[in-house]
């Protein structure tokens, strides 16, 4: 038996990431010597001591490159990883908009057939319980090119296409690690210890849940909940694909009651930190340039603390990637509402959590979805085009601009960024270095509500007004929004769900995303 193994993460056709300090990492006995070399431009050996059965070996930054050699030695047994590239590595992380699989969108297929990326990817192993089972479908997880088509039908369709444009756009290979769970929410993907204030409700309600019972209780309650909602599923497909004009509420009287997300147990993805234990904890601290991030959905019903519970996760992996520059592009909730559902503008408190965290953190950057979205469906199929907007996002907010060939390129996003209230109109502000549109069949901007004296919203109606009249501000236009007198606030887009979508920045057809302002008081 050998005295070392580098981590599940570490195999043939792998990516490196180019030109930052490389972390090759696994397990061990106590004191056995660890070499690890690379092949390649700039050939290097680094070696590390086997420490409470652990051991990190970081190798140079290395340029990008394709066909080098990883090896990896005790002195006595080695072992060599073939056919690695050094690249752009990025982590594909979040639910299951980001987990619908490439075969699964509206474009997959056809991907499938013409495609010829420059793209690898590795999926992190789903299961939560760290034990046989765990280890053997574990061993199972090596990196697959997209020659690999009974692979690559599975990838992250979110990822793959963020993935091909960043290769397209460098000339250089690009590795995604498929890291995420249907239905999770932030809570699951951080370590309790980072959940401070009010976030640490996520623990509580867990912990009040499993007091006094065992694990072996826990286990068997989750299990039999797994088997009760298989056979669900079950009835539930033939209830819906067998009844005309079917329902939710047909559906539970034809299935019984749906227990998802089932009990609380270290065996339910769905349970806080489980997710960065199972998932997180075995990739980090592999070396790559960021996460793409799209989740939010599943903390809906506590939207005003979302804010808090994101920054506190990625504060939480920076720490488990030892990066505190790892970039994070949070994709902004699209539009989304089931019918007959009440728009109770939970989704709107998300979007605009997402797009706070993005401004504060310089590290950290939005990609606008807003128009990605399908009305009674919480799963649009057009993933190409949300995996543009990610790469669009990295573009602007990582990437310099002038790295590519074509250096006229626009990417800047428009956002609002302030307002001029006056007595029957607000001017809103706008960052748009390409200008915006107005897109639809009216010529009308829709989307725009002001709120009067008494802060009830109304309709308002919105013109793009002249930019010489504001003295010509370079990179800005002005929304000029009127219909009410005395506007004590103003809002765009803020509901949960919409298809008229009627403004766009002209270069990059990326659209205004949401945002509310309210004015300013005196209370000396």
């Amino acid at each position: 038996m050998a005295n070392f193994k580098a981590a599940q993460i570490f195999s043939d056709n792998m990516v490196l990431q180019y030109l930052k300090p490389i972390n090759v990492f696994g397990t061990g006995v106590d004191g056995t010597v660890i070499k690890v070399g690379i092949t390649g431009e700039e050939a290097a050996v680094v070696s590390a001591v086997v420490k409470d059965g652990r051991w990190l070996a970081v190798l140079p930054p290395q340029p990008a490159q394709e066909c080098v050699e990883l090896s990896v030695s005790d002195g006595r047994d080695t072992v060599v990883y073939k056919n690695v590239a050094v690249g752009a590595v990025w982590l594909a992380g979040g639910q299951s908009n980001m987990e619908l699989e490439l075969r699964n969108c509206s474009t997959g297929t056809e991907s499938l057939e013409n495609d010829k990326p420059d793209v690898r990817f590795y999926y992190t192993q789903k299961y939560c319980l760290a034990d046989e089972t765990f280890m053997e479908r574990e061993s199972h997880m090596v990196w697959s090119t997209f020659d690999n088509k009974e692979s690559a039908k599975a990838w992250s369709a979110v990822g793959y296409y963020f993935a091909k444009e960043l290769s397209e756009a460098w000339g250089m290979t690009v590795g995604i690690i498929g890291c995420n769970w249907g239905g999770t929410s932030a809570s699951a993907w951080m370590d309790r210890s980072y959940a401070d204030g009010e976030t640490a409700i996520y623990y509580e309600e867990y912990d009040a849940a499993v007091q006094g019972k065992t694990t072996e209780e826990l286990l068997r309650e989750y299990r039999d909940y797994q088997e009760y909602h298989n056979a669900w599923e079950k009835k539930s497909a033939e209830y819906y694909n067998n009844t005309p004009d079917p329902d939710w509420d047909g559906c539970l009287a034809y299935c019984g009651p749906n227990k998802y997300p089932g009990p609380h147990s270290p065996l339910n993805p769905m349970s806080p930190g489980v997710l960065h234990e199972s998932m997180v904890q075995r990739v980090a601290p592999y070396t790559m340039t960021g996460v793409i991030w799209y989740q939010g959905e599943s903390d809906d019903h506590r939207p005003e603390m979302y804010d808090k519970l994101l920054s506190q996760m990625i504060q939480n992996w920076r720490d488990d990637w030892h990066d505190e520059e790892l970039f994070f592009v949070i994709g902004q909730l699209p539009m989304h509402r089931w019918s007959g559902e009440e728009d109770r503008k939970h989704w709107c408190l998300i979007r605009e959590a997402q797009a706070r965290v993005a401004k504060r953190d310089r590290h950290a950057s939005l990609a606008i979805l807003t128009d990605c979205g399908e009305f009674n469906e919480i799963h649009p199929k057009n993933k190409k085009l949300a995996g543009h907007r990610f790469f669009l996002s990295a573009l602007n907010s990582y990437y310099e601009c002038g790295m590519l060939e074509n250096e006229d390129v626009c990417t800047d996003n428009a956002d609002a960024y302030q307002v001029c209230w006056n007595s029957d109109s607000a001017d809103v502000f706008v960052t748009c270095a390409c200008g915006l549109e107005i897109r639809g069949e009216s010529g009308e901007i829709h989307g725009f509500e002001l709120a009067d004296a008494d802060g009830v919203f109304h309709p308002a109606k919105a013109e793009i007004a002249d930019r010489e009249a504001w003295n010509g501000e370079v990179g800005s236009d002005v929304i000029h929004v009127y219909g009410v007198d005395n506007p004590t606030a103003v809002r765009y887009l803020w509901t949960n769900y919409t298809d008229d979508i009627t403004l766009y920045d002209e270069e990059n057809s990326v659209p205004l995303p949401p945002f509310r302002f309210i004015k300013p008081s005196y209370k000396g």
